[in-house]
């Protein structure tokens, strides 16, 4: 009888995998025991096996795709064995119910876009033929779904051009002007001022004089079709772009008619920065001498007359001022999707820092005989000791003194840890692992020192197994490598603490009253208050203090 392979969960964090890579192909033999297929947890890349014997009937999933935990991944039995009856119930019907939405597609497709578009079946590009242009509330940023009305520049009845400001609208950034992009009579207004309408709501409507609109209205709020601009618009701006020799003259007397502002709508002070357009010499077409969109588009500069040469003192000064260049930049970006291993950290550090509430300690340590002895130790060690390898020695040894801070939060009751099993961070491609060196109390620093670098290897192939970061009791973080003189870190869930271990830096430091070179160390201790208390971890930095400042007593 046929069977289903499921994606097994190969990992306590792990919810879903991505099949990197199959090693089988439908219609092979297969044996229990051989990998059928390499999965891509949220911590390494491990090897699936096959449990059954039999023949490859059906694969469910290509490679580099997600599958949650459980999922159908395949199905093996007898050659040439019918599995369409195993394959519905595995899916769960999904195929039955996938018909009724496709029947839906079809249903939407037959209706006219023309129906759905506006009451009285127009749409409105149709309506635009006829002169009638519904204005909606626009997407003025894109955090936006609705704007309030701060006020009416138009009512009822007025005329309007194209390049009018019909409103202001507050949106939950600015308070930005509204244009109407229409020519005709404003015929009705949706929304009152200080009332608010969602984003492509009705808010105006403007066409011929005397147009009857109710028809639109019962259409209500839904999206329009995409408006062509106007071809008329287009020739109506040609005769004004003819008189561009005279734009500078406009200019200056619109300016000096508003006090020396110039006016222009937001639009065309946008285009204006990115072509460097200095709007002092743009003459403005709509009322009042405001400067719109194609006012800029349409502007030529005008050439410098002879008449130069005989410039006053202020306009040579002006001339000889520094011309900064117009440098017009590129916004660009990349995205690729999360991997198993950045969707776990996210999860799980996010539960930690918003779940266990977070403090603090920092304490420096004097590292100069730790320096000294690390020297002589690595004379006769088997492997090169680092300084993570004595603080994680240091560290296992300090926990057995001070339980507390080996512990656990677990709702109704605290775990006090006997065992010293400490996770040490470590950083890789797609994020950070915290594979566990145990009983690290009772293990020798070389011991120590052969294990980490045994697991960061085997971290950066991606072939840790569970069985190599299950069981922290006290995690170590270590950004010294990296200069980084002290940092916060966010505890590695379940444990109740975790530390922060910072460069050492040379500086000046006080001995028997005299100032001297010194070597200098911060450790930051992070606490789960609901096990750690202030006393508690202080207690415990100060003797982890003394085990680094006379690291022989590591070694007794």
């Amino acid at each position: 009888m046929a069977e289903v392979i499921n994606m097994p969960k190969m990992s306590d964090t792990m919810t879903e995998g991505v099949l990197a890579k199959w090693h089988k192909k439908v219609g092979d033999k297969i044996k229990s025991g051989d990998v059928l297929a390499e999965v891509e947890t949220d911590k390494a890349t491990m090897d699936m096996e096959s449990y059954w014997d039999g023949t490859l009937l059906y694969i469910g999933v290509e490679e580099g795709q997600a599958v949650p935990v459980d999922a159908l991944m395949a199905i093996v039995g007898k050659e040439g064995e019918d599995y369409k009856e195993l394959l519905e119930a595995a899916k769960g019907g999904a195929t039955k119910a996938e018909e009724p939405k496709a029947e839906s597609k079809e249903s939407e497709e037959s209706e006219s876009p023309k129906e759905t578009a506006q009451g009285g079946g127009l749409s409105e590009e149709e309506l635009s033929a006829k002169g009638i242009t519904v204005i909606r509330m626009p997407l003025l940023s894109d955090t936006m779904t609705e704007g309030v009305i701060a006020e009416w520049h138009k009512k009822v009845g007025d005329k309007v051009k194209d390049d009018d400001v019909l409103a202001d609208v507050e949106t939950d950034k600015a308070t930005m002007e509204v244009m109407g992009y229409a020519t005709g009579t404003l015929l009705h207004i949706g929304v009152q001022k200080g009332e608010a309408a969602k984003v492509n709501g009705i808010i105006a409507i403007v066409g011929p004089e005397g147009t009857d609109v109710s028809g639109i209205l019962a259409g209500g709020d839904a999206p329009a079709a995409p408006k062509s601009e106007s071809k008329e618009s287009e020739k109506s701006e040609s005769p004004k772009a003819a008189e561009a020799p005279k734009e500078e003259e406009k200019a200056q007397v619109a300016a000096s008619s508003n006090g020396g502002r110039i006016i222009a709508s937001p639009l065309a002070k946008k285009i204006a920065k990115e072509k460097g357009i200095d709007l002092a010499q743009v003459s403005g077409s709509a009322e009042g001498g405001r400067i719109i969109k194609k006012d800029v588009e349409n502007f030529t500069p005008a050439a410098k007359s002879e008449s130069t040469k005989t410039e006053s003192p202020k306009e040579a000064a002006a001339a000889s001022a520094p011309v900064i260049p117009t440098y017009v930049g590129e916004e660009k970006y990349t995205e690729k999707p999360v991997s198993q291993m950045r969707k776990t950290i996210a999860k799980r550090l996010g539960e930690s820092l918003f779940t266990a509430p977070h403090f603090y300690l920092t304490i420096s340590i004097d590292m100069d005989n730790a320096m000294a002895a690390r020297t002589q130790i690595n004379t006769v060690a088997p492997v090169k000791v680092s300084f993570n390898d004595i603080v994680i020695k240091a560290v296992a040894v300090a926990l057995k003194k001070h339980p507390a801070v080996n512990s656990s939060w677990g709702g109704d009751k605290i775990r006090f840890n006997e065992h010293t099993n400490i996770g040490v961070a470590m950083a890789v491609e797609d994020g950070l692992l915290v594979p566990v060196v145990r009983f690290a109390d009772g293990k020798s620093l070389s011991h120590i020192s052969a294990e980490v670098k045994e697991y960061g290897a085997k971290a950066k192939a991606k072939k840790l197994t569970p069985a190599d970061w299950e069981g922290s009791t006290f995690t170590v973080s270590n950004l010294g490598m990296f200069g980084i003189d002290e940092f916060t870190s966010i505890i590695n869930s379940p444990d109740g603490a975790i530390l922060s271990v910072g460069a050492i830096q040379a500086v000046p430091v006080v001995k028997n009253g005299a100032v001297v070179p010194g070597n200098v160390m911060k450790l930051t201790l992070g606490c789960d208050h609901r096990v750690v208390d202030g006393a508690t971890g202080a207690a415990f930095l100060q003797t982890l203090k003394q085990l680094l400042e006379a690291p022989v007593t590591l070694l007794a």
